[in-house]
C-alpha cells in the first residue's frame, strides 16, 4: 500500500501548473466540486447552464442530495474555464433570460482522467489514516463505517 507521505510528495502541487498536472489537487478537495463538475459535464450530451450543473451536482455522491453552494460552483466553473477545462458561450433566447452554457473540453476530459488516479491516492491515504486511528484506539478497523447523513 502507498504510504501517505509518498503520496503527498508525489501529488502535492506547488504551483498552478503543478496543480493542473497533478489532477487539480488541493484547491477543491474540501468539497470535490471540480471533479464533480467534470463528471456532470462528461455525462452531458449538450452544453449545460450553471443552474443545471448545480442540480446535477446535488444528485452526485459527493453532495448526497444536498444542493451545493451555487456561488461556489460558479466560481469553480470560472476557474475551470480559465484553465481550459470548460468552455462557455451565451445562449440568448428571443424570450427569457440569457444563460451561459458550459461544455467540457478535451483538456477537461484529461483532467477528469487524472482525477481518477488522484482520488485513488486520496483513498489509499485515508485508509492508512483509518487503520492508524483504529490501531491507536486498540480496536479493529470497522468494516461498516457509520456515515452521518447516509443512514
Amino acid at each position: 500500500m502507498m504510504r501517505g507521505r509518498r503520496m503527498w510528495h508525489a501529488c502535492n502541487p506547488k504551483t498552478d501548473d503543478d496543480l493542473k498536472q497533478c489532477a487539480e489537487l488541493g484547491k477543491s478537495l474540501s468539497r470535490m466540486s471540480q471533479p464533480t463538475i467534470l463528471v456532470v459535464l462528461a455525462r452531458a450530451e449538450e452544453p449545460m447552464h450553471g443552474y443545471m450543473i448545480v442540480q446535477k451536482a446535488a444528485a452526485s455522491p459527493m453532495f448526497g442530495g444536498k444542493k451545493p453552494d451555487p456561488a461556489g460552483i460558479y466560481r469553480t466553473l470560472k476557474k475551470m474555464e480559465e484553465a481550459g477545462f470548460v468552455t462557455s458561450e451565451w445562449d440568448t433566447p428571443t424570450s427569457g433570460a440569457a444563460k451561459r452554457m458550459f461544455s467540457l473540453t478535451d483538456e477537461g476530459r484529461a483532467g477528469l482522467r487524472r482525477w481518477i488516479d488522484a482520488l485513488a491516492c486520496y483513498n489509499a491515504t485515508i485508509e492508512e489514516l483509518r487503520q492508524d486511528a483504529a490501531n491507536a484506539l486498540g480496536i479493529p478497523l470497522p468494516s461498516q463505517p457509520v456515515c452521518l447523513g447516509h443512514e
